[in-house]
């Protein structure tokens, strides 16, 4: 019988959870996308706000189920839910807001129950537009948080970059007692 596990992703609006999705799922991936009517306009037309769902089928026949879950805040009830049996948490950052390591703060903090019986990893998309040492800033705060996660460069469009990513978080968890070694 095949596996079956799943994984979150998670982040600030526009910092590429959707897109990771679909570069990942081999299925069409399930959105629930609405018009964005809030400051979220300002920076893109739609914005989710229930969950992104897609699949990956593993060559062995096992199965990876990629969660999205709402970058607004006022859907946080949402991040419960979808975090509920989960193996870990791909944290998506964009390098070029406003305050990056604010954003990682924010969510670490959401999510930090979660990310402290699982386990965690770092996308930042749009590094071209960010500052030249924000991983490196990130990769800090999150030492200074008493957490030791991969941070790294990817672009949510390239399947090789989000599979890398999602290696990166899997090789960190410890197969014993299924908590980030």
């Amino acid at each position: 019988m095949a596996n079956v596990y799943k994984l979150v992703f998670a982040g600030p609006v526009g910092a590429g959870k959707t897109t990771a999705i679909q570069s990942l799922s081999d299925i069409e991936v399930v959105r629930t996308e609405a018009n964005a009517t809030d400051e979220v306009r300002l920076l893109k037309q739609t914005t989710t706000v229930a969950m992104d769902y897609g699949r990956m089928n593993l060559p062995n026949g096992d199965q990876v189920r990629l969660f999205g879950t709402p970058g607004q805040k006022r859907f946080d009830f949402m991040w419960d839910i979808l975090t509920e049996n989960a193996l870990g948490l791909v944290l998506m950052l964009n390098a070029a807001s406003p305050d990056p390591v604010d954003d990682l703060r924010s969510y670490v903090n959401a999510f930090r129950s979660f990310i402290d019986s699982t386990a965690l990893v770092v996308g930042l998309t749009h590094v071209e537009n960010g500052s030249w040492d924000t991983r490196q800033r990130l990769a800090r705060e999150l030492d200074q948080m008493g957490l030791s996660a991969s941070v790294m460069d990817t672009d949510a469009r390239s399947r090789a970059h989000m599979s890398a990513l999602v290696k990166a978080l899997i090789y960190g968890i410890d197969p014993f007692t299924g908590v980030e070694s």
